[in-house]
């Protein structure tokens, strides 16, 4: 496991573009190095990025035994829950809810509205997806259909949110293990009797 931070020790007011750049460049390069390591004959290599903004104890940490300059506290624990939730919803990348506000040169998909292990308040999970301008044709379409998607799920507007989630079953296999997990949600939220302030909610009781 890699950890890296930005905005120390030198001020940067660009942090959460900087990340979300560098964790899209790292994946973009784990996929150029796939064959090579095919070719080789190595095990394919799959990487899952979590990150968080937030205040955060920095400076050398450690004893005089072990000393590192380094990063402490609750934001920086949350990132490290989002990386480890990047498998459940079978994507590679995750951001909270302030990296997403203050990434504003990417666009974000809202994932899902969780609580990871070990926290009491619930965040929104964002996917950067692409550069402002850039998500276009198939991958705009995609973008707008997955909103109509998550959007009918928390009206609880079941038949059209099964509907919807289908569609992206069948158009987009890249992130199919997203999809069938709110499908496989509705199948047992449509059952239940849910009040009206049901804010959808889910509840990560695992690392």
């Amino acid at each position: 496991m890699v950890m890296a931070f930005w905005g120390a020790p030198i001020d940067d007011d660009q942090h959460a573009n900087h990340a979300v750049r560098a964790a899209l460049e790292m994946l973009e390069k784990v996929e150029q190095l796939k064959p090579e390591f095919k070719a080789l004959g190595l095990p394919e290599i799959s990487i899952g990025i979590g990150l968080n903004t937030g205040p955060m104890n920095v400076g050398d940490m450690g004893s005089s035994y072990r000393r590192a300059y380094t990063v402490l506290g609750d934001a920086v624990n949350l990132g490290s829950r989002l990386e480890g939730v990047t498998k459940f919803y079978g994507v590679k990348l995750l951001v909270g809810e302030k990296t997403s506000e203050l990434a504003d040169e990417f666009v974000c998909r809202a994932i899902d509205r969780i609580k990871v292990k070990g926290k009491t308040s619930a965040i929104t999970a964002y996917e950067p997806l692409a550069k402002v301008g850039k998500l276009e044709g198939a991958g705009l379409a995609l973008f707008q259909l997955y909103n109509e998607s998550l959007n009918a799920y928390y009206r609880k507007q079941w038949p059209e949110a099964i509907l919807l989630f289908s569609e992206l079953m069948v158009a987009d296999e890249s992130h199919q293990k997203l999809y069938q997990q709110y499908l496989e949600r509705i199948e047992q939220l449509k059952t239940v009797d849910l009040p009206d302030d049901w804010d959808g909610v889910y509840e990560h009781l695992t690392k």
